[in-house]
């Protein structure tokens, strides 16, 4: 074993942590957890815990169902105490063949994949979400419309309500576990707020989201409120989102910055935004991965519905936003279509996939959208270049059936599971007679 296994061993003991929750998601970023005593960890460590992977959703078929689980110790952390005084601890895993070798199913390989792919190139690959999430006065019950916990709209101070403490339990419960925040405030529709974790490298990030879901679902269990990541969950209110911001370091150096650059933006950076636009549309179907993604792709409401780029522009699909003087390498570009209900791991390895194809094949950055691109009709924008983003879940996977780069960043298992998954998802959709539908069409029908 190594310093960092040690390290874990002794913690265990000296902290008296009675329980360890080995933590990992399946390919559609749902988390999946088994809790094992302390003294199992080392043999863990060593070789896995045994799972039937034919159980979990993309893992694997029955006649190959065996896996193991092997606990990553740079994720350990003390989750916090429920008041019982017992010490609990968590780590992420990741999910192996019975030979040994990564699983081709594990969405954390997949991202582990594209991150080795860049740094053969020099580069590491950092992000900061900003997550949206809505507060609901109890689990809806199913046919019922839910209820957001206020009325309060964006940057409100709601010193009232059920919720007037939520986001400071969330960010101190996030600290203690090491994950730091950089701003929370309430959202512009009722109910609805954002918590934004701090720049760190994607991995990291990927694994700091799964944690954060869990611990606003936690934190609100306990105030007796209900939070979702549901994209849209109402008509006439925005929807949430989790706008990403990207850059590329080589070393200490952003990648993205060049001074003296319109908006200090570097060839590095001009191509990688090429690279995201020009694949868009094909890693959709992952960063927009439920058909109720597609309610809040519609425009307006700060969510992009077509393929462009702009600086300051938050109409716009990618945004470059204002540049620091004094901080060059605060370079970075926001990525804006992207909602909190995806998987992490996917959604960050297709978007830096897509990035690092426009650095390697030289893709030009075409023209800027200066105008707010929600205002053109649709002849002004097909003028301007300006594509659609796709319109529905059907029209995503259409795309993403046909993309090379999807197929070989996901590889074939995930790649093939997750289009059935989202086919049947979508036909399942279509089938389903709306409250729309009666109550416009079966009164005059």
């Amino acid at each position: 074993m190594g310093k960092q296994e040690d390290f874990v061993l002794r913690a265990l003991e000296e902290r008296e942590v009675r329980f360890v929750r080995l933590w990992f998601t399946d390919v559609l970023g749902f988390l999946k957890s088994v809790a094992v005593a302390p003294a199992e960890l080392e043999s863990a460590f060593e070789e896995g815990i045994g799972f039937d992977g034919s159980a979990i959703e993309g893992f694997a078929r029955v006649y190959e169902s065996d896996m193991l689980a092997r606990p990553d110790p740079a994720t350990f952390q003390i989750l916090p105490t429920r008041g019982d005084g017992i010490a609990t601890a968590r780590m992420f895993c990741d999910i192996l063949l019975p030979g040994g070798g990564a699983s081709y199913a594990d969405p954390r390989h997949v991202l582990k994949r594209s991150l080795a792919k860049a740094a053969d190139l020099g580069f590491t690959f950092y992000v900061h979400p900003e997550i949206e999430f809505f507060l609901f006065q109890g689990q809806p019950a199913a046919g019922t419309s839910p209820v957001p916990v206020d009325s309060s709209g964006y940057f409100d101070h709601t010193s009232q309500g059920a919720n007037r403490d939520f986001r400071r339990d969330v960010i101190a419960m996030l600290e203690l576990m090491g994950i730091s925040v950089e701003f929370s405030h309430h959202e512009g529709a009722p109910g609805q707020q954002e918590i934004d974790l701090r720049y760190a490298d994607a991995l990291s990030t990927a694994d700091n989201i799964m944690t954060f879901r869990v611990v606003v679902r936690e934190v609100a269990l306990g105030q007796g409120v209900f939070a979702s990541f549901m994209p849209k969950p109402f008509t006439d209110h925005p929807g949430s989102g989790m706008h990403t911001h990207m850059s590329l370091f080589e070393g200490d150096r952003n990648a993205f910055f060049e001074a003296g650059a319109e908006y200090q933006l570097s060839r590095v950076g001009r191509s990688f935004i090429a690279g995201v636009l020009h694949h868009a549309a094909e890693v959709t179907a992952v960063t927009n991965q439920w058909v109720n993604s597609y309610k809040r792709l519609v425009g307006g409401g700060e969510a992009p519905a077509h393929v462009c780029w702009g600086h300051n522009n938050r109409s716009a699909l990618v945004r470059v936003p204002m540049y620091k003087p004094a901080k060059g390498q605060s370079t970075r570009i926001e990525f804006r279509s992207i909602d909190a209900a995806c998987n992490p791991y996917l959604a960050y390895a297709l978007l830096l996939a897509a990035g690092l194809k426009g650095i390697a094949d030289g893709y030009e950055l075409p023209r800027e959208a200066e105008d707010d691109v929600w205002s053109l009709n649709e002849a002004e924008r097909r003028s301007l270049g300006i594509a659609p983003l796709p319109r529905t879940l059907d029209e995503a996977i259409r795309v993403m059936e046909g993309s090379e780069l999807v197929a070989e960043t996901l590889g074939e298992h995930v790649f093939d599971f997750f289009l059935r998954n989202k086919r049947a998802e979508w036909l399942d959709y279509r089938r389903q007679v709306t409250q729309f539908e009666l109550d416009q069409m079966l009164p005059v029908l």
